[in-house]
């Protein structure tokens, strides 16, 4: 039951019309993506986070509107790079990608020759989800190599659908299933940038996760890898490249993460019965509404939030911990302020005993002795 006393059935309803609120009055939703999804699991005490993407909030447009525009997101060049390497690894009906699955994934298998690729369009995010299931059914039954080009997954996020689309998904002959993930970075003698073969690994599981949930419904349950394809440009030339990425780990993570997530409905609940985040709105009326909502900024949200300017600045102005990064703030415990750290390592507040004060304290004279050294040196 929902804490009004409505069945979940009768609640749902009620949830969307609260979050369409929040998005403002003909203000179409923007879609949840799994890079967004990997980006909110590696942040779930984020509230802010979580209610805007839920309530299918542009982030971008809001952050305009805040006077913090946000730097974040793909150039024009780089996504139509982007698209021309994908459609030159899917030319043929997939042919050459099915070709790299085989080779790092299942070289035991038959090699594939004549895969299927069935239609997947339907009306509307819920009719594609089905005709994907449909299909991923229909290709575990049949046998044989099948190529499924940009299906479309649901996923239950801090309880609220999102729909995930993602490159493609192989369905190998012995039933297994198989996410591809096609990327247009370089992979210079077989291995590429760590720190953007970790984002398409996160990226991906999101995918599996969603993917086991397809399979969960079949009898028997078809197993999804959980060993994914990377497809890369190789070295300096357009000719793609695939390798395998075991991504058991940040399946984990991230299954771990979204379920630590806050339900959208009992953060709308916390808001005032006027919050909303339309963009033409007043800057000081939506300046209130952002700030209503909880956020958990660190410096890592840079490169994964188009709000990130907005809640640093914020984080500073109130001298929050956080904006100094996640490990220190760990250090730090209870101390969650500047002022307060910095009035702790002067023996000003704090206790005595509790370890972080000693180390601060001690910190402050090594300090102290090493300026006072280099002051007599000179």
């Amino acid at each position: 039951m929902s804490p009004d006393g409505d069945s979940p059935a009768a609640a749902a309803p009620k949830a969307w019309a609260r979050l369409a609120e929040l998005r403002g009055p003909g203000v179409p939703p923007k879609a949840l993506d799994a890079r967004a999804l990997a980006a909110l699991a590696a942040n779930p005490g984020c509230d802010r986070r979580a209610v805007l993407d839920g309530a299918g909030v542009n982030k971008a447009g809001l952050a305009s509107a805040l006077g913090s525009p946000s730097a974040f997101g793909q150039s024009q060049f780089a996504f139509a790079r982007g698209n021309a390497f994908e459609a030159r690894v899917k030319a043929d009906g997939g042919a050459e990608l099915l070709t790299l699955v085989h080779r790092a994934l299942d070289p035991g298998a038959e090699p594939p020759t004549g895969a299927a690729v069935p239609d997947l369009t339907a009306a509307g995010p819920e009719g594609r989800t089905a005709r994907t299931a449909l299909a991923l059914r229909e290709a575990t039954e049949a046998g044989g190599w099948t190529l499924l080009d940009h299906p479309m997954l649901a996923l239950e996020v801090a309880g609220a659908p999102a729909f995930l689309e993602p490159d493609a998904v192989v369905v190998h002959p012995d039933g297994r299933w198989t996410v591809v993930e096609i990327k247009s970075f370089p992979m210079l003698d077989g291995s590429a940038d760590p720190a953007k073969v970790g984002a398409a690994a996160r990226q991906a599981a999101v995918y599996v996760l969603a993917l086991e949930g397809v399979a969960a419904r079949l009898d028997p349950a078809p197993r999804v890898g959980h060993r994914v394809l990377l497809v890369c440009p190789k070295d300096f030339s357009n000719l793609p490249t695939g390798s395998a990425v075991d991504i058991r780990k940040q399946r984990a993570v991230t299954a771990r993460q979204l379920r630590r997530l806050t339900r959208l409905d009992e953060i709308a609940a916390t808001l005032p019965p006027d919050t909303c985040f339309a963009p033409d709105l007043p800057a000081e009326r939506l300046t209130a509404a952002v700030e209503a909502v909880p956020a958990a900024y660190a410096p890592e949200c840079l490169s994964a939030c188009e709000l990130a300017f907005h809640c640093r600045a914020q984080a500073r102005e109130s001298g929050a911990v956080t904006a100094l990064g996640r490990p220190l703030r760990a250090e730090l415990g209870a101390l969650t302020d500047i002022d307060t750290v910095l009035a702790t390592s002067r023996g000003e507040d704090g206790d005595p005993g509790d370890p972080t004060v000693r180390a601060l304290r001690r910190a402050a004279r090594l300090r102290a002795e090493a300026l006072a050294e280099g002051a007599a040196c000179r």
